[in-house]
């Protein structure tokens, strides 16, 4: 059974004991999603509109992280992600992201979880959002991407997820100088984002993580 879990930052995460993993860095659940993915990923990515795709929605953080960000700025985001496995509503009720938010954002969350699967709705004034119940690695991509979050499980705990095939579709449907951002910092995961037309980078990570990933299509 998931347990939900407290890191460093006073954030909760899940644990999967099946999988032995846990859903963030126990270092800090929102400082790492905010450093990985929105710093290193949306702070960077200038289009307008924007259109992200996530692999692992998970518990939403990354989603929510994104859309506060973008209620402070004027642009659209159409935010897809994918999730084969959602979470129970009573995990989602019980996680603590709303101490990490201002009154005014505090009802994202909930909004974020509340939204139909499958279905495309206005989250904010311009967050918009497609959750896909589904797996990445039969899924056919319904769009272009600007910006990729990639977080699934790590490598050696779902090896499909990171499969030459996998990033072979991502990479087909990122556009030109559109960025891949990932916690990993695998070297077979470097070899594959190259091999899928991506330009690869290391850049130091966040605590408890000397370094990861940032990819951009050439």
């Amino acid at each position: 059974m998931n347990k939900i879990i407290l890191t460093s930052d006073g954030s909760h995460t899940i644990f999967v004991p099946e999988l032995d993993e846990h859903y963030h860095s126990i270092h800090g659940a929102v400082q790492e999603s905010e450093f990985i993915f929105v710093r290193t990923g949306f702070e960077t990515c200038n289009t307008n509109p924007v259109n992200i795709f996530e692999a692992g929605f998970g518990t939403g953080l990354n989603a929510l992280l994104t859309a506060i960000k973008s209620m402070k700025g004027e642009r659209e985001v159409f935010y897809t992600s994918i999730e084969k496995y959602p979470l129970p509503e009573d995990i989602t009720n019980s996680l603590n992201y709303n101490l990490f938010t201002s009154d005014e954002d505090s009802s994202l969350f909930r909004l974020i979880h509340s939204a139909p699967w499958n279905t495309s709705v206005r989250i904010c004034r311009n967050f918009n959002l497609l959750k896909i119940e589904g797996d990445l690695t039969l899924f056919s991509f319904p769009g272009m991407y600007d910006l990729i979050y990639f977080d699934a499980f790590g490598p050696d705990k779902q090896p499909e997820m990171w499969s030459a095939d996998v990033f072979a579709s991502i990479g087909s449907v990122t556009v030109k100088g559109g960025i891949f951002v990932t916690y990993s910092a695998k070297g077979d995961v470097k070899r594959k984002l190259r091999a899928s037309g991506f330009e690869v980078r290391l850049l130091p990570g966040p605590p408890g993580k000397r370094q990861i990933i940032r990819a951009v299509k050439i």
